[in-house]
């Protein structure tokens, strides 16, 4: 039977050692400017002492969602991370999280709306995100090694091709999903086709937008977890250390504040989007 298999894997390999190749000093100048960036990230956010951290963080949340309850569980998620010694950690985690989501954002969403007014550009598009959506989290780590070798630039390259999916999806969806109606109507009025982007498409479309931007950041956050194996460090990097030391009691205490970083994004982006929706 091996006689007759497909040289897939050999064909996947070759183009990668191409790119890698040919690549390397883009990959090499991307990889320093990422690193800068992180670096600076994070150093600015250990800066702020954690007291008035936690302090700024449940005023902005009350300033996007005007809810009590999150903001107080916020607050007292972020002590809880800070008393259990992984403060260094979640803001790792954090920043690599904004990094990877704003790349997946301004890649995903031009794409999205490509996507909605291309029908030939939707026909590419789909059958990708279909493959993208199903492959296994663990097998976007393989390319980003040969590329970026080990380390955050690494791991934030996979973490924007996982995570990049649902912001095209649901920016294509939601322009799509707009009554013919409205477009007819603004084409009447003489609405040229960005005029009508911007305008109708755009606003209209925004809270399906926002349930994209809530999903990528939801992926976001659970690759680079899994990214810890290429060297991601942050939350993800405890875990990691934990599972091979056997300290299954400083591995939950990872998870519990990978946890609170979820829900507090997630809570967060939802409220906007039922806003943007009102």
């Amino acid at each position: 039977m091996n006689e007759y298999k497909l040289p897939v894997g050999e064909v996947i390999e070759s183009g990668i050692d191409f790119l890698v190749e040919h690549l390397s000093f883009i990959t090499k100048a991307s990889a320093e400017v990422v690193e800068m960036i992180l670096g600076a990230m994070e150093s600015g956010l250990l800066l702020v002492p954690i007291p008035v951290f936690i302090v700024l963080v449940g005023i902005g949340v009350w300033l996007l969602t005007k809810d009590r309850k999150l903001t107080v569980g916020s607050a007292l998620g972020l002590a809880l991370i800070w008393n259990m010694g992984l403060w260094t950690a979640t803001v790792s985690t954090i920043a690599l999280v904004l990094v990877s989501t704003l790349c997946a954002i301004a890649l995903g969403v031009p794409l999205g709306i490509l996507s909605a007014i291309s029908t030939r550009m939707y026909r590419v598009v789909m059958p990708v995100l279909d493959v993208m959506q199903t492959m296994p989290a663990f097998v976007y780590l393989i390319p980003a090694i040969p590329f970026f070798g080990l380390g955050k630039t690494a791991a934030i390259f996979s973490t924007v091709i996982f995570s990049m999916p649902p912001a095209i999806r649901f920016t294509c969806l939601g322009i799509r999903q707009i009554p013919a109606e409205l477009v007819e109507c603004s084409t009447a009025f003489g609405a040229t086709r960005m005029q009508r982007l911007y305008k109708l498409d755009l606003p209209l479309a925004a809270p399906t937008i926002m349930a994209g931007v809530n999903q990528t950041v939801m992926l976001a956050l659970s690759m680079v977890v899994i990214a810890s194996m290429i060297g991601a460090k942050g939350l993800g990097g405890e875990v990691w250390k934990a599972i091979q030391r056997l300290q299954m009691g400083r591995g939950f205490e990872a998870g519990i504040a990978i946890v609170i970083v979820a829900m507090i994004l997630d809570r967060v982006l939802q409220k906007l989007g039922t806003r943007k929706d009102k």
